[in-house]
């Protein structure tokens, strides 16, 4: 029994933390975020609305600076307000505000928001029941591996997410005749973004491919598109 204890704590501690971060999550997006209301990012919108048949597609502003979108567990999407400020500057299109709904909208979709949630939950727990675990046969650096294997997991787990949220979105645009176009510019100013805040990367390029990977890919999907049609 003792041999499984470490086991079962560790599963106690993902049902824990699952519902403290769902409910962590909640209450800080309720806290700091109104929907967004902005002519030209609402006709943008509609068109996603459209391709998808449903009558409309609420989009949230997220009260934090970092340029990023995201999608919640509960399936809201969010912009956050530094995003906003660089489309209202005119540094960012309509069109490729279009891009980063679509993608969010993807990952609500395809079940990543929720999962994200619960991998996190998982991490945690894989890592902390690693540690104990390791530290038993490796004292001292047991906690250092634990912590870089769980990293890794999540690292390639967020990955495969990226590209197929991109992908979806990449459908959506099409089919809102909005086009791929925005994606791609939208990942090249994304790259910038990074360079001027002096090697800090933004939270939207956090554990994702990379940029011209990304880029590649949706070239890919358009070629094969192009093919099949």
């Amino acid at each position: 029994m003792f041999r499984f204890t470490p086991i079962l704590l560790a599963i106690a501690y993902a049902l824990v933390m699952y519902r403290v971060s769902v409910w962590r999550t909640h209450r800080e997006l309720d806290a700091k975020s109104t929907e967004l209301a902005d002519p030209e990012l609402k006709r943008m919108t509609d068109r996603l609305a459209a391709a998808l048949e449903i009558e409309r597609v609420p989009v949230y502003i997220y009260e934090i600076d970092p340029v990023n979108g995201l999608a919640a567990p509960d399936g809201r999407i969010f912009i956050t307000r530094g995003f906003y400020r660089k489309f209202r500057s005119g540094e960012v299109s309509a069109e490729e505000m279009a891009s980063v709904i679509a993608h969010e909208l993807g990952h609500v979709a395809l079940g990543h928001a929720r999962r994200r949630m619960i991998d996190f939950s998982g991490q945690n727990a894989m890592r902390a029941a690693l540690m104990m675990l390791l530290n038993r046969f490796i004292p001292f650096i047991g906690a250092w591996i634990a912590n870089v294997l769980t990293h890794l997991l999540a690292s390639r787990l967020s990955r495969g997410d990226e590209y197929e949220a991109d992908e979806y979105a990449a459908a959506l645009l099409t089919k809102a005749g909005i086009g791929i176009g925005p994606q791609k510019s939208l990942f090249h100013k994304l790259e910038d973004l990074t360079q001027q805040r002096a090697g800090v990367v933004p939270a939207w390029l956090m554990s994702h491919p990379k940029t011209d990977e990304r880029i590649a890919a949706l070239e890919a999907l358009e070629q094969r598109w192009g093919t099949e049609a």
